[in-house]
């Protein structure tokens, strides 16, 4: 699993779609925290916080994780590799694992940057340091949870088809359902609305920024990507047979 994972790895940053990946990331988050004005704009909320960036990054990533998780099952079907990795000496779930793994990493690697931001508006609070790093440290760990159920399901829909737009519509719409689609459900059926919100990655999210680590936050999360890497196992079984 690991030469797959150095693999991927290679293949994003071997080419411009790593590098493009990381810059796109930081260029919007940059434009709207920074420069637009709206209701993201960390120099006019008055408030010494990352709350902006933590609520922006997830609409971002609806788009750049399928962005990049299109192409790990499709381009290979269409390719014609597929059947040439399904018979190296690894087993299914370590195939699914690499390339989930390989495309967490990238996306990882696109927050990093993101840390400045925490030393800026600490910077820039009155006291200088008056800055909730409780909640901010929870926001980043549900943000990793989020980046990895995001990933899941764009390895799934990967594997549906050999069009990587194909792919990443259905990632999209994927992500955007389990992230905002429950709460919009919940909103719609009021009597009903605490427990159909809790099937939302936006509930779970929100908990964890607010600086408590519920288990049951993670236990969410860990449960939603296992599901979504066991259909694509599913799925790549069927192509070995």
């Amino acid at each position: 699993m690991k030469a797959l994972l150095l693999r991927e790895i290679k293949s994003f940053f071997g080419s411009p779609i790593g590098y493009l990946v990381i810059a796109i990331f930081l260029i919007i988050n940059g434009l709207f925290l920074w420069v637009f004005e709206g209701d993201y704009n960390i120099l006019n909320s008055g408030f010494a916080d990352m709350t902006p960036f933590f609520s922006l990054a997830p609409w971002i990533l609806i788009f750049l994780i399928p962005a990049v998780t299109m192409r790990s099952f499709s381009d290979e079907r269409k390719q014609g590799t597929l059947e040439l990795l399904l018979t190296k000496p690894l087993s299914i779930w370590q195939i699914a694992n690499g390339k989930f793994l390989g495309a967490v990493l990238l996306i990882v690697i696109a927050i990093i940057p993101t840390f400045i931001y925490v030393e800026v508006i600490s910077n820039l609070g009155m006291p200088e340091g008056n800055i909730d790093m409780g909640s901010t440290i929870g926001s980043y760990f549900g943000l990793l949870f989020l980046i990895g159920a995001y990933t899941a399901i764009g390895i799934f829909t990967s594997t549906l088809s050999d069009n990587q737009i194909v792919a990443f519509i259905l990632a999209v719409f994927l992500c955007f359902f389990f992230y905002f689609g429950f709460e919009g459900f919940a909103s719609i059926i009021p009597s009903f609305s605490s427990f159909i919100s809790v099937l939302g990655m936006q509930n779970h999210f929100k908990s964890m920024s607010r600086g408590v680590i519920d288990t049951r936050d993670i236990i969410y999360f860990v449960s939603l990507v296992v599901a979504f890497l066991s259909f694509t196992v599913y799925q790549l079984k069927s192509f070995k047979l």
